[in-house]
């Protein structure tokens, strides 16, 4: 778009892009921080999990009956999707 108040005898030249300023260093709270007996903690409440989860199989099996799910849309979108991709399989040399 061309503004009235341009003149018309400039040529247009690249902006230069600038880098953006680096961000200042900020206060890292205990939760960021790793430690290995996080990493304990978080494996031993995984653990503590059920392999299987009752109610999630139970609405599985809700959708899995459900013959409008997924519904078309999602399906042509997703059929499109893997259509468009590049096949990975294929050398590209």
């Amino acid at each position: 778009m061309i503004n009235s108040t341009s003149s018309s005898d400039r040529t247009n030249r690249a902006e230069p892009i600038l880098a953006p300023a680096p961000k200042t260093a900020t206060t890292v709270s205990a939760k960021d921080n790793f430690s290995a007996s996080n990493t304990a903690v978080l494996r031993n409440a995984l653990e503590a999990q059920p392999e299987i989860r009752p109610e999630v199989v139970a609405r599985g099996k809700v959708l899995a009956a459900d013959p409008t799910y997924p519904s078309t849309s999602v399906l042509r979108a997703v059929g499109a999707k893997i259509l468009n991709s590049p096949d990975l399989s294929e050398d590209a040399s």
